[in-house]
């Protein structure tokens, strides 16, 4: 069967003259996505709610295609429809929203943090995720002493040790005893759990509706950051961890 949507005579190409590259993506446009755009951009006045001749004449379209294009927006959450039949943004646009301040802003907050911690406690400062059933370092910020914890970005570590796995399994659905301390205090502390020359404090990081973002804290090792020093450092990495939650908007 003939593919409907490659052409069978496609215009012969001129001897001695170079194919035509395609356009640049930002120049490449599909109408239907630019027609459903616009629907999005009726409510950029900060108007709330819309009926359907109104969404349509902002648009710049008939009702009957406004009509269809709503379906699908509503369909993937950039619409929503009221009990009286006037519409309104959904919750999609206000997800991707936070997701881009987050994605933005996220390094900028988090380092100056990790710099701040690493000048009060002297030991490598981290700030870590949750991928999976892993954790990765995301960024870094080296201890100045010639004896400190080498970890670099992008490294991946397992979620059933260590202070950041606790405090990213406590904040997203752990449920062992050591998650609920940890959900209980805001604080994790280990002391040679994945490492029995290396100790860890780590504090949680959340962002818009107090969704987690990751997990801040300090390693270095026993014989400087054993129980005591822990402790006492412990309220300095939830301090940093709270100011960048509020920078992200927590």
């Amino acid at each position: 069967m003939r593919n409907p949507d490659v052409n069978p005579n496609p215009p012969a190409r001129r001897r001695g003259r170079p194919a035509r590259t395609a356009p640049p993506a930002a120049e490449q446009r599909v109408e239907a996505v630019e027609r459903a755009f616009a629907l999005l951009e009726a409510f950029a006045d900060g108007t709330k709610l819309l009926t359907l001749a109104e969404l349509a004449a902002r648009a710049g379209l008939y009702p009957s295609t406004a009509l269809r294009l709503a379906g699908s927006l509503i369909r993937f959450g950039y619409l929503a429809r009221g009990a009286g039949g006037g519409y309104r943004l959904g919750p999609t646009p206000f997800r991707l929203g936070g997701l881009y301040r987050a994605g933005y802003v996220l390094a900028d907050q988090v380092r100056p943090a990790l710099v701040r911690l690493v000048g009060l406690t002297g030991e490598t400062g981290g700030f870590y995720v949750r991928d999976g059933d892993r954790r990765i370092c995301l960024f870094r910020e080296p201890s100045p002493r010639p004896i400190r914890l080498h970890i670099e970005e992008g490294a991946a570590m397992p979620l059933d040790r260590g202070a950041s796995a606790h405090v990213l399994m406590a904040f997203s659905g752990g449920t062992l005893p050591v998650h609920d301390t940890v959900r209980a205090a805001g604080v994790a502390i280990s002391i040679g759990q994945r490492d029995p020359e290396i100790a860890a404090v780590a504090a949680p990081v959340f962002g818009p509706a107090g969704r987690l973002v990751g997990a801040l804290g300090v390693s270095g090792p026993v014989l400087r950051l054993g129980a005591a020093e822990a402790a006492r450092i412990a309220p300095m990495v939830v301090a940093e961890a709270q100011a960048v939650s509020r920078l992200l908007g927590a």
